[in-house]
């Protein structure tokens, strides 16, 4: 296996990977509430594990990949323990079965990351699909000392943990620091200490989600489906946990505590979280009125957007940030991002066409190396791009006869491409984009036959003309010796 680096937000420096059984690498990452459309920052954490998933694949592992459905259990308090469970609300406000804006939501995630060509995951386990397990770990939770049920509620003793484990080792921050900015809230008065938290929370009648316990009727905390999924699926200890940073200070905290609680170990070696939006320099937020959903992207239907953007064309924007780095959307980022991500997909295109030379000009195995440095040194998709650009300078340079290519060094071109370009970055190329551009393809060739055959004819006005209204539909011609070729 190749030397990889990665950041370990516990820690907080960059550690060389090894995994606990290679070649076999366990990864859990936090999946979505699907109780509405999937958010962009969502968007974002998947698609930089599924770039994870991909290059640890690539590189030789043998992945097991867990991300969960959240179906229950997320309430609507910053802690996740206080308020309305949020699928609830949602059916309630609707009149549906839980159930319903379940499956809605869910169908509605999975074709978003279908657009973003994702893969799935090796297992997709369910919050309401694991009660039992939840249960049990709570239980035993109970008899370690670490937790304590009030009037069917189970909670978590945080400070008792804290006193023999460190709390926030996550984060780095103080217990002390927490307690203060810890808010009164309903339900406090049951509690120990303000820092505890529900694993499992009493159901009124009316909750529309409940399940029987050994403590009456209720439903689980939020915290606690994780730890149970992955420990069913991954053991009690495995390699990586991700997720978005927002849920290191506490979602993932508590995690670290219920499963040292349980059994007495760390569940991840590497916790790995991605980094915020921003719109314009701002914080992407509903209550700023400056978040858009995937959908909106894609169309462009959103007073902040002048136009929409191919999902390969996000995607692509997303990867030229490092995953741990703000990522600002802007109009003009979007667009620069559709130039440089049609720049690489014409040059793949005139890749296939290039003719061999006997002596070669350019280093195309130190580019391939560089390309594995970048992924190796904790998956640095920003300074991969820049690389990727520099094979775009060789192949256009060597398609206008100014620099020399092998047939090794096309063939090794062609592999860096199928390599990062399409499997461990998983973009799609235009050609590959369906039935509709397909059909697109062969009107514009058409359109082209007929301007070759005006320019043949030496009628260069009605030649001038089909360039000019192919150009004023957005379609970009380029003529070469060879021919022309469109793009969009």
């Amino acid at each position: 296996m190749q030397k990889l680096l990665l950041y370990n937000t516990l820690s907080r420096k960059k550690e060389e990977f090894k995994a606990i059984n290679p070649p076999f690498v366990g990864m859990y990452v936090c999946g979505p509430t699907v109780y509405s459309d999937v958010h962009l920052g969502n968007c974002r954490t998947f698609i930089s594990f599924d770039l994870i998933y991909r290059y640890l694949t690539h590189i030789g592992y043998k992945v097991r990949y867990v991300r969960n459905i959240t179906d229950a259990g997320h309430l609507e308090g910053e802690a996740g323990d206080q308020g309305e469970d949020k699928i609830s609300k949602k059916a309630k406000l609707q009149q549906l079965e839980p159930m319903e804006i379940v499956q809605q939501y869910t169908f509605g995630f999975r074709e978003v990351m279908r657009l973003f060509n994702t893969l799935p995951p090796s297992i997709e386990p369910t919050a309401t699909g694991h009660i039992i397990e939840q249960q049990i770990i709570a239980e035993q939770i109970i008899k370690n000392g670490y937790a304590y049920e009030v009037n069917g509620t189970v909670y978590f003793d945080v400070e008792k943990f804290a006193k023999e484990h460190n709390y926030t080792a996550l984060t780095g921050r103080k217990l002390e620091e927490l307690l203060e900015n810890t808010r009164e809230l309903d339900g406090q008065e049951e509690k120990k200490g303000r820092l505890d938290f529900a694993l499992w929370i009493k159901a009124k009648p009316e909750h529309l989600m409940q399940w029987r316990s050994n403590w009456g009727q209720g439903f689980p905390g939020w915290h606690i489906e994780c730890s149970a999924m992955s420990t069913k699926y991954l053991g009690e200890n495995f390699d990586i946990h991700g997720g978005g940073m927002d849920l290191a200070p506490t979602h993932h905290t508590n995690e670290i505590a219920q499963n040292i609680a349980y059994c007495g170990k760390q569940p991840a070696n590497y916790w790995m979280h991605t980094n915020m939006l921003t719109v314009n320099g701002q914080k992407m937020s509903k209550s700023l009125g400056n978040s858009f959903l995937p959908q909106e992207l894609f169309t462009g239907n959103h007073s902040l957007l002048s136009k929409g953007f191919n999902p390969m064309v996000v995607k692509f924007f997303m990867l030229q940030t490092h995953y741990r780095s703000t990522l600002d959307f802007s109009n003009e980022a979007l667009g620069a991002a559709e130039k440089g991500f049609n720049r690489i997909a014409e040059a793949f295109k005139t890749l296939k066409g290039l003719k061999a030379n006997d002596s070669s000009s350019e280093n195309i195995p130190e580019i391939q190396k560089a390309c594995y440095d970048a992924m190796n040194d904790d998956f640095n998709t920003s300074v991969l791009i820049a690389h990727l650009f520099e094979t775009v300078r060789i192949i256009n340079s060597a398609n206008d006869g100014k620099t020399k290519l092998t047939q090794a060094d096309i063939d090794l071109l062609n592999k860096i491409y199928s390599d990062f370009v399409l499997d461990v970055c998983g973009l799609k190329f235009e050609e590959e984009g369906g039935e509709a551009l397909t059909v697109l393809d062969k009107i514009v060739k058409v359109v082209l036959e007929m301007r070759a055959k005006a320019k043949a004819d030496k009628n260069f006005a009605l030649s001038d003309e089909l360039r000019n209204k192919l150009t004023e539909s957005g379609i970009k011609i380029k003529d070469s010796k060879e021919g022309s070729n469109w793009t969009l």
